[in-house]
């Protein structure tokens, strides 16, 4: 590939990235449904032309943007099972969990993953989305405890979907009538709790 053709390829992608910063910005404050196209491109400061040469319509934007907040809540409850220093699966879960639950809690992460992506992309689409990111990540943990004889061996993907539908859950209460630190223990002891509950030890 010429440089002038790499320059290009570096050049696109920049544009993509600052459509995509622009749109969850704007989606996390305002909602899917009180953006318009030129809310966004002037926010990323492109023509509404070099959008579209991105992106199909804003439906597609913003499918963009939610994949973006998945991988960063990836990236946060990683960074939170590191930091730990565990080595147990089951720990990692509790951990991990407890992670997604804080930085679902935040408007921008509730309005996008939680409110608009189920509606805008359909459930289908935004449950295979989740799949690839957040709940696959539920899976893969679920299966290391597994592995290491921590949990009973069971349906995996089931398993994974109710202890994420009890994060989400979790989230929209603490976002919507959580009013107090005693509230946010007790949520957060439940879910310590909820997951602790699938040692082997309690078969």
């Amino acid at each position: 590939m010429s440089a002038d053709r790499r320059t290009q390829a570096e050049r696109s992608a920049a544009t993509r990235q600052v459509l995509v910063a622009a749109g969850r910005t704007l989606f996390g404050q305002d909602g899917y449904g009180e953006v318009s196209t030129v809310a966004i491109a002037d926010a990323a400061g492109v023509s509404r032309g070099a959008m579209y040469h991105q992106f199909t319509d804003k439906r597609d934007l913003f499918e963009a943007v939610f994949e973006d907040v998945e991988r960063s809540l990836v990236e946060t409850i990683g960074s939170a099972v590191a930091a730990s220093g565990s080595t147990d699966p089951l720990d990692h879960l509790i951990v991990g969990c407890l992670a997604w639950l804080d930085a679902s809690s935040e408007p921008e992460v509730q309005r996008i993953a939680l409110l608009d992506a189920p509606a805008v992309l359909g459930w289908a689409r935004w449950r295979e989305i989740e799949l690839r990111h957040t709940i696959g990540l539920v899976e893969a943990t679920l299966a290391a405890a597994v592995e290491a004889g921590r949990i009973r061996d069971q349906a995996i993907r089931p398993l994974a979907l109710v202890i994420v539908g009890a994060v989400d859950e979790a989230a929209q209460y603490l976002a919507n009538f959580g009013d107090s630190p005693q509230e946010e223990r007790d949520i957060r002891s439940v879910i310590e709790q909820l997951i602790a509950g699938l040692a082997i030890e309690n078969f």
